[in-house]
């Protein structure tokens, strides 16, 4: 798999993983990369079969799949622990992480994630799949940006989103792999195992995030004993985008406070 490290030259400062959602590029992060390189060891990666990671994904594809080869990454790098950020698809890799081992991960913060399958987005994930299968990219492309952002964020950013459109769909990814990436987190469901997941997480949703209703975070929080919650009013579904200065802020206090906590406990 594609990856890239970066932020302090330090080998004993604090690592931190960042996971993407369904779209699985590194990309995504680039807005929070100036925010905690300044501080701290940054990994990012393309998930397997997207973006700079191509592969031809198997019909049993799943989350614990994803798990299981960034576990891998981590080992051929000797990272034996680290702090993980989550969004969407993201956290779900992250939450089984935490389940089968928790000595890797120091912290963790899932950003609008969820444990099992809820019914509206379900009806999204459909939809897509649909739209995947039997529409021209572009079309897929513009609806992905309606569950992503916010309406006035929209409006605000046409020409950005225009221009960022047209750049995806010239680099279309593989749609086989999509539509697996896809069931593979319509099947996930960790909802009854949540209780045995000890990491101190910091769990963030968004009130108008039209794809994964933010009870889906409220219910994480609740049923995670080390957890808090952070609701915020506005942002979307991809708020590390919309809001990125706030995330930030929020992302680098929750860091700075869990490895002081490190280094006290040690």
């Amino acid at each position: 798999m594609f990856y890239q490290l970066s932020g302090v030259a330090d080998d004993s400062a604090p690592l931190i993983v960042l996971s993407s959602g369904l779209g699985g590029s590194g990309y995504f992060w680039q807005p929070q990369l100036p925010a905690i390189e300044s501080q701290y060891r940054v990994l990012v990666y393309d998930h397997l079969g997207t973006g700079r990671s191509p592969a031809k994904l198997p019909q049993d594809y799943s989350i614990a799949a994803m798990a299981n080869e960034l576990r891998d990454l981590l080992q051929i790098l000797h990272i034996s622990s680290c702090h993980f950020v989550g969004h969407a698809l993201g956290g779900l890799v992250g939450l089984l992480l935490a389940l089968h081992l928790p000595k890797l991960l120091q912290s963790m913060v899932l950003i609008n994630s969820w444990s099992s399958p809820n019914p509206h987005t379900r009806r999204c994930f459909h939809v897509r799949k649909a739209i995947l299968e039997h529409c021209d990219r572009e079309i897929y492309l513009q609806t992905q940006a309606l569950l992503l952002y916010p309406p006035d964020w929209i409006v605000n950013n046409v020409a950005r989103l225009e221009q960022q459109e047209t750049d995806r769909a010239e680099n279309f990814p593989d749609a086989e792999n999509l539509r697996l990436r896809i069931e593979a987190l319509c099947a996930f469901d960790v909802g009854q195992q949540l209780s045995d997941i000890r990491v101190n997480t910091l769990v963030i949703a968004n009130k108008d995030d039209t794809l994964i209703p933010w009870q889906c975070s409220e219910a994480l929080a609740h049923r995670l004993p080390n957890s808090k919650l952070q609701l915020l009013d506005y942002g979307g579904h991809a708020c590390t985008i919309t809001i990125a200065d706030q995330i930030n802020e929020t992302l680098t206090s929750f860091l700075a406070e869990t490895v002081a906590e490190k280094r006290l406990s040690s």
